[in-house]
């Protein structure tokens, strides 16, 4: 995409979303810290998309987030950032691998990790960036979920996913001015393997679920608007994510 379409499309992101840019780092939304002593929990990471804070409950990842936290056992981490908070995200995760929650862990609580990323528009492309630098770190991801992933100004590929991804899936449609990756890739396909790359049409079946959200969204993203809350896809989504849970 064009980087003058991506400028334009964040200044009217920005008025659709209601995004302050002095909005603070959110503070993390988790389940109970679990004892030093104790296998590392499983890690359940999602990312917003656009300029949509993590804790906007009028959007689907994040009301996902919620539901998870509401539903899975306890002790499992649910946790919710703004795509450009990929940093912190990283530094949580390295925290709460170590035993000591210093944020430097050995080898050995690397590779205990049980992480899966998840996001929406610029969220699901802030997944795999991260699962890269989580790469770097020799930290391992059970899974990444990209659902309708769209590059940001300055980033490159959302499509190859990386040797230290163990599964990845792509949900996606291609309706409007916005709409996600079609195709995701491993990089080493011997490690990772790719769940499938599943298109949604809302052209000739819409879905009408975006009541709720900004006017900007429901004019001139519909589609993308409507992949963000179809309850069919977010089902997938869970199911996925529990076949990973011990």
């Amino acid at each position: 995409m064009p980087l003058r379409i991506l400028s334009v499309l964040s200044f009217a992101l920005v008025l659709g979303s209601g995004w302050a840019a002095t909005a603070p780092a959110p503070a993390p939304d988790s389940t109970t810290d679990p004892a030093s002593d104790a296998a590392p929990p499983v890690m359940i990471i999602g990312f917003a998309g656009g300029f949509v804070r993590h804790d906007n409950m009028v959007h689907g990842p994040v009301q996902f987030a919620a539901q998870l936290r509401r539903d899975l056992p306890e002790g499992t981490v649910v946790q919710m950032f703004e795509n450009r908070h990929g940093e912190q995200a990283r530094a949580e995760i390295l925290r709460r691998l170590s035993a000591d929650h210093g944020g430097a862990p050995s080898a050995e609580e690397k590779q205990r990790a049980r992480v899966v990323l998840y996001g929406h528009s610029w969220g699901a492309t802030q997944a795999i960036v991260l699962a890269r630098e989580l790469e770097k770190d020799g930290v391992p991801v059970l899974l990444t979920i990209q659902i309708d992933s769209v590059l940001k100004p300055g980033q490159t590929d959302d499509a190859t996913i990386p040797a230290n991804v163990a599964a990845a899936v792509n949900f996606y449609q291609t309706t409007g001015f916005l709409h996600g990756q079609t195709e995701i890739r491993a990089a080493d396909p011997a490690r990772t393997e790719i769940i499938g790359n599943y298109k949604y049409d809302y052209a000739t079946h819409p879905l009408g679920c975006y009541a709720t959200y900004p006017w900007f969204d429901r004019v001139f993203m519909k589609a993308h608007t409507e992949i963000e809350c179809d309850p069919s896809v977010w089902d997938k989504v869970e199911a996925l994510i529990r076949s990973k849970l011990p």
